[in-house]
């Protein structure tokens, strides 16, 4: 299916490894033209150097003022933004009883304020173009998780903001919507199974609870929705919350069982 696509300037955060990765590359598979934006540069060149065409920034997005200097060089060089996929992000650990206002304050600007900032630098932009906006977003603030206070309330913050996004955003013709992960493997994933004592079993239970075909997500799934969602082909679609989990969040994980 051709989604219209072809050099579209798609910003995404966090765009070399994991999930991020998967929505670069389901991307290029469409002729955009994705720009990865991290903290690691060779991370963002690797990645690129795989493609027939991009561009990648390095950036902490943690820090609010690398926000701006990311939209800025990008339209400097480019000179528009047809769309951003809000993707970087951690689920740092910073519990309730064993957090701090330190820790959930940092736990918000690594995984929500970004969200903010860079699309509000780069809403003029958007407002040209008729652009659209993806948040990345994780079932943590549907069903908790335990020990991820920061992380769980950015979540509810990033979906918050889709509906209030689209809301303000209606008057220009700007889609928000947001890909909500489940149980997918990413470094990340991959990297707290190993943590436990016996991570084969633990990811085999796991997988075994997710109703559709008791597997994991994969990020070429979540890459092809948010591509999809960039894409005209999803015209009418705005301030939705889509699930990408193999039903995981919402059917009755015992049917996995059944």
């Amino acid at each position: 299916m051709d989604l219209g696509l072809e050099d579209k300037i798609i910003i995404v955060s966090g765009g070399a490894k994991g999930i991020g990765a998967g929505i670069v590359r389901s991307l290029s598979k469409e002729g955009a033209f994705p720009i990865i934006v991290g903290r690691g540069e060779q991370d963002n060149k690797t990645l690129l150097e795989q493609l027939p065409k991009g561009d990648e920034v390095v950036a902490e997005l943690s820090d609010p003022s690398a926000c701006q200097k990311v939209i800025d060089t990008i339209l400097e060089k480019y000179g528009r933004i047809d769309g951003i996929v809000n993707n970087a992000g951690l689920n740092d650990g910073v519990g309730l009883e064993n957090g701090s206002y330190e820790g959930f304050i940092e736990s918000y600007h690594r995984n929500v304020v970004h969200y903010y900032l860079l699309v509000h630098y780069a809403l003029p932009a958007l407002k040209k173009s008729k652009g659209s906006i993806v948040n990345i977003s994780s079932k943590t603030a549907d069903t908790g998780q335990g020990n991820t206070s920061g992380y769980a309330a950015a979540n509810g913050a990033r979906n918050a903001l889709i509906r209030e996004w689209a809301v303000e955003l209606l008057k220009y013709e700007i889609r928000v919507n947001a890909v909500i992960v489940a149980e997918c493997m990413t470094p990340q994933y991959e990297k707290w199974i190993q943590t436990l004592t016996n991570p084969e079993e633990k990811l085999k239970s796991i997988s075994e609870k997710i109703p559709l075909g008791k597997r994991m997500t994969t990020i070429n799934e979540i890459g092809d929705m948010v591509t999809f969602l960039l894409s005209e082909k999803s015209s009418h679609t705005t301030g939705q919350l889509i699930y990408v989990d193999g039903g995981y969040v919402h059917l009755d994980r015992a049917l996995a069982n059944a």
